[in-house]
């Protein structure tokens, strides 16, 4: 019996997507459907967020560090320079949520992001020591929406936002919504100046 030989990356030569009429590695030069893997979506989108944290921590220069074991917030993010006042190397936490229930490029000047009511008594708390944002990330419902490679850029899809959330009040029972800026949006520049304003003594 003859076998269907896999094109690389693990699909099918020939396998055409429905929803676009196209498909990868056909001879006809059309592009097959991917062969996924059955990770739920919500394990994969943060696995998608951290990638880009980690895309942003090198451009703008910075260092990542997990704390171990968990303490509820996700990531530690220091930014070394000599032109800081309080230490030569400052470091902020980051907390990592992502969402589909949001579209891209959402109208007005914030939109409105649910936390439990735990969480956002940690994120909330001041004074402290180390100062912690909330990094939220609008992506796709579709996986196969999230990214775009080409010769010279790979897209991820479709942007983080960022706030400060020191001070919030808690109003739900159990939840509390809060406001996500969207003129924050979490690139290197924004990175680099949250860490300038940090090592100046000031909050993010």
């Amino acid at each position: 019996m003859a076998l269907a030989q896999p094109e690389p990356g693990g699909v099918l030569a020939g396998q055409i997507d429905p929803r676009t009429g196209s498909g990868a590695g056909a001879p006809d030069g059309t592009r097959a459907v991917p062969l996924r893997g059955t990770l739920a979506t919500t394990a994969c989108m943060e696995t998608l967020q951290v990638g880009y944290l980690h895309a942003v921590a090198a451009a703008a220069g910075c260092s990542l560090s997990q704390p171990f074991p968990d303490n509820g917030v996700d990531w530690h993010v220091s930014h070394g320079a000599p032109e800081h006042v309080v230490d030569d190397e400052v470091t902020v936490k980051v907390q990592l949520k992502a969402t589909y229930q949001v579209p891209p490029r959402p109208p007005g000047p914030t939109f409105a992001f649910t936390l439990d009511n735990e969480h956002l008594v940690k994120l909330a708390r001041t004074p402290v020591a180390v100062h912690k944002i909330l990094v939220v990330m609008l992506v796709p419902r579709e996986r196969d929406q999230w990214l775009a490679a080409g010769h010279d850029r790979l897209d991820l899809r479709h942007c983080c936002y960022w706030t400060n959330l020191a001070g919030h009040p808690v109003t739900g029972r159990r939840r509390t919504t809060v406001r996500i800026p969207t003129a924050r949006i979490f690139d290197d520049r924004a990175l680099c100046e949250i860490m300038t304003r940090v090592g100046s003594g000031g909050t993010p």
